[in-house]
């Protein structure tokens, strides 16, 4: 099977590494898929450095062109299917009318309702499937208009790696100059205003009263830094916030890390919450969204209740004080991420819904 496979996006978030995961696990299985993308993006490099196959177009290049490239990839006749995976390309691949040569199928990360134009609608008509990556987001997706006969979940996965030796965390933790006994706390992920790491400053102020070295490690630029940067100073902790700013080698984050809090505001699923549990982190999120399928409260991750910096700050502090119970949250996170989300099983279930439509689309 040679799917297409195609992101415009430029910068590097969940999306792109979930896709960047599913090309690596196609071609470990036997499929040589292909990756149209922007040209100078995260994803395109990435892939490239992988050894995978990858058409680019140029940054800012019109969808009317990125059009034209679909078309003249899928005249080729050696694609079995397209996928494309963020809004951009779905527009090209519609404007293609890819789905009129090979199935169509679209990635659906986010919660926001569908637009309700006839341009909008007509765009997910035309696939053969909708892939969500939580029930939330699936249900959210439903309840705006998706035909709910071609929705279908398919859960964000990681890779599972080995769990870090101490010296590891001794070498992380030399990065940002930590102590090796300073508790450190850690979000990763885009600084805006929905990712809720304000919440997460306010919490370690408090979290100090009871552990004066405790800090706190953002991994992650965006365009909050710098009221970020002032709620630190005013809440008195500015020299225990660490702004790593983009980090490539993100192990090595979390090697470094005690707690995961991950207090988005508004999430599909989370894949770096994903990749926390996988280090068997004890990790603090909030109710609501999809990260109730995540994180079961209590048993593998705490949830608190949205936008509660005291509530962020009890949770943090009862790990920290009591180790045998952080570490069982940790190790049943950990379990919870090997059985349900790991990024072959992800792999695997993509590949069976590829297989399920060119099934049903098959005469035979």
């Amino acid at each position: 099977m040679i799917p297409l496979l195609a992101d415009l996006e430029t910068e590097w978030r969940g999306g792109q590494n979930q896709f960047f995961l599913l090309l690596k696990g196609l071609y470990e299985r036997g499929h040589a898929a292909e990756l149209l993308a922007t040209r100078g993006s995260a994803l395109a490099a990435r892939c490239a450095e992988a050894g995978i196959c990858v058409h680019q177009v140029s940054h800012g290049a019109s969808r009317l062109f990125t059009a034209w490239k679909i078309r003249k990839l899928l005249a080729t006749g050696r694609f079995d299917l397209i996928h494309v995976n963020e809004s951009h390309a779905l527009t090209a691949a519609w404007l293609a009318r890819a789905h009129r040569r090979v199935p169509l199928l679209i990635s659906r990360r986010v919660g926001y309702p569908l637009g309700q134009s006839w341009f909008s609608k007509r765009r997910f008509a035309s696939a053969a499937a909708i892939l969500a990556n939580s029930q939330w987001v699936a249900d959210q997706a439903a309840a705006s208009g998706a035909p709910k006969g071609k929705l279908k979940v398919i859960y964000e996965g990681v890779k599972i790696p080995e769990l870090p030796a101490p010296n590891l965390r001794r070498n992380a933790r030399s990065r940002w100059t930590l102590p090796s006994d300073a508790p450190l706390l850690g979000c990763v992920g885009v600084l805006s205003p929905d990712k809720g790491h304000e919440f997460v400053i306010r919490a370690l102020a408090q979290v100090r009263r009871e552990f004066p070295a405790a800090r706190l490690l953002l991994a992650g630029d965006g365009p909050a830094r710098s009221h970020l940067e002032n709620v630190a100073k005013e809440c008195g902790v500015r020299e225990a916030v660490l702004f790593a700013g983009f980090v490539k080698e993100i192990e090595q984050v979390y090697q470094a890390l005690d707690i995961f809090v991950f207090p988005s505001l508004f999430e599909g699923l989370g894949t770096s919450l994903l990749a926390a549990m996988s280090y068997a982190i004890p990790s603090i999120t909030f109710f609501g969204c999809a990260l109730g399928e995540i994180v079961e409260n209590g048993i593998s991750g705490i949830q608190v209740q949205p936008e509660n910096s005291a509530e962020i700050a009890d949770a943090a502090a009862r790990l920290l004080r009591e180790r045998a119970f952080a570490a069982q949250i940790g190790q049943a996170g950990y379990r919870r991420i090997e059985a349900i989300f790991s990024s072959d099983r992800m792999v695997d279930e993509t590949l069976r819904a590829y297989r399920e439509i060119l099934d049903a689309k098959s005469p035979s």
